[in-house]
């Protein structure tokens, strides 16, 4: 595929500078201070360490999303978007101060050796691995590691009263970019993106073509919660849905290698679907180009909440030490010519809280209370009024659902009671479970709705969270379906929780209404 991208090829690109910049005098000054400290000050100092603090409140003066990344975390930065990691292939959860398998990725190491869910990793390379102070960090700093790589593990399992021994070598294991991809109706195709990672172009359109193949007409692209990442993903994938010679998006920079301008090659598989694209006030970046792409060019419907406002492109580079700086090089525009990068004049606290001050005036409940700069209102090619400035506004608006959302429901999710007691249910259950052809099967054969949230309830208390029915009540089905949803993942794996966890999601409902009533038909226009 050729899409027209002159200069710009991602979000975060390149290695290195090309005709560095030194001023002399200053790049002197900046040597002799770090000298007198370490000759003359009164303390003992760490030159090194003095310099890693440092680097960090620099880059702070420049905007927020100019940073720094220290050589230890490079890599597990990169692996977040680069689409794998060296790892033993398994998800895990620590229950009762053991790391208990909960699922084992296909293909991957684990599943080589046989490694199955509910094992409990007792011992890691002969040290026992279990207690109060495990934490999931712990676990993956011991389980991740170099490719080819070897980890011994000691199994306790339920139906064997010794250890097994397990010796792993890590592999290369996928980071997926797509939570989910299922029908939502006879003829509507739902597909979620979670990041904008290498690899997920690939896995989109394969999710896609799978929904194609079910008989998706029309689709939704969940980016609710995508924080971004490459560029050209967010490119790649807009041009699945526009017709040639539409401008995706275009960027510019103070220098002119940094301009660009991406435009649609008319080669899209989806180019006559209709799409809704569902963002919220955490979709970010490379998210808020492929929506902007969308709305822009009056191609489909964007639902949901103001998106987060960053219109940045950074580029990564390399330090010598194998750190590396995230330098911003442009601001993108959308096809109408918005830059929906949010203000950061007042420093990084004010930016930071921006979302936080959406919540206080009630953005996130009303769509009146959403501040719009008008001085910075756009038009379509077909006539709308689009605002730049702050972010996606959604040309439908769906209010935070906070439906169920109690006191008890707080206090029984954050110590994550939801999913010990969901993983608990699986591993009792397991063989029976396994027995079944699908979650919808699984969801035909559960018990009732009182006996699941009865049974739970009674495990609450038991963790120290003591039964109060009034709001139990109020919090009833959104704490039956998430325990349903939970179950299916640990025993099906990660593609049936979003089916069931979906439902009664609004957001979607806004999406099946705005297709039932036409609205979502290319061109979007102001009649509709």
């Amino acid at each position: 595929m050729a899409i027209s991208i002159s200069v710009v090829a991602g979000m975060l690109i390149g290695n290195q500078f090309s005709n560095q910049k030194y001023i002399s005098d200053n790049d002197r000054k900046l040597n002799t201070i770090l000298n007198l400290i370490a000759e003359e000050y009164v303390d003992t100092v760490k030159i090194n360490d003095l310099i890693e603090t440092s680097i960090p409140e620099i880059l702070s003066n420049l905007d927020p999303h100019t940073t720094y990344i220290p050589a230890k975390d490079l890599q597990d930065v990169n692996d977040e978007l680069e689409g794998s990691f060296g790892g033993i292939g398994i998800s895990f959860m620590v229950l009762k101060d053991t790391t208990m398998v909960v699922e084992v990725i296909s293909g991957g190491p684990s599943e080589k050796v046989g490694i199955l869910p509910g094992d409990r990793i007792i011992k890691v390379n002969d040290s026992i691995f279990v207690g109060k102070k495990l934490t999931d960090e712990a676990v993956r700093s011991h389980l991740r590691g170099e490719k080819g790589s070897t980890v011994k593990l000691a199994i306790k399992r339920n139906n064997s009263k010794k250890l097994l021994e397990f010796e792993v070598m890590r592999g290369d294991i996928p980071v997926k970019s797509i939570d989910a991809a299922y029908m939502a109706d006879k003829s509507t195709g739902y597909i979620k993106v979670n990041k904008f990672g290498r690899t997920t172009y690939d896995e989109f359109l394969n999710g896609m073509m799978k929904l194609k193949n079910e008989g998706a007409k029309r689709y939704i692209v969940d980016l609710r919660g995508n924080a971004g990442g490459y560029m050209e993903i967010a490119i790649l994938m807009a041009n699945e849905f526009l017709p040639s010679n539409e401008l995706i998006v275009y960027t510019k920079g103070r220098e002119k290698k940094n301009d660009s301008q991406m435009w649609s090659d008319g080669n899209g598989s989806f180019q006559d679907a209709e799409i809704v694209v569902l963002i919220d006030e955490f979709s970010a970046s490379a998210s808020e180009i492929f929506a902007g792409a969308i709305q822009d060019n009056d191609r489909g419907l964007v639902i949901g909440r103001r998106s987060f406002g960053k219109g940045l492109v950074q580029r990564q580079v390399a330090l010598s030490d194998s750190s590396a700086i995230r330098l911003t090089i442009a601001r993108y525009y959308t096809p109408t010519g918005r830059c929906i990068q949010k203000d950061y004049k007042n420093g990084d606290a004010i930016y930071n809280k921006e979302l936080l001050e959406r919540y206080s005036h009630g953005e996130l409940y009303s769509k009146d209370s959403i501040r719009v700069d008008k001085s910075k209102v756009f038009e379509t090619a077909h006539g709308r009024k689009v605002y730049g400035g702050g972010g996606i506004v959604p040309d439908i608006f769906v209010p935070n659902d906070t439906v169920g959302i109690t006191s008890y429901y707080i206090n029984v999710a954050n110590p994550r009671l939801l999913q010990k007691f969901a993983f608990t249910y699986s591993d009792i259950n397991r063989k029976a479970l396994k027995q079944l052809k699908d979650y919808k099967q699984f969801l035909r054969i559960l018990p009732s709705n009182d006996a699941i949230l009865n049974d739970f309830v009674t495990f609450a208390a038991e963790n120290g969270i003591p039964a109060r029915w009034y709001y139990i009540n109020l919090s009833r089905n959104l704490i039956v379906t998430q325990i349903k949803a939970l179950i299916a993942r640990d025993i099906f794996g990660s593609d049936a929780f979003y089916p069931i966890y979906n439902r009664n999601d609004k957001n979607i409902e806004a999406a099946l209404k705005a297709f039932n009533n036409h609205k979502a038909a290319f061109p979007i226009t102001n009649d509709d």
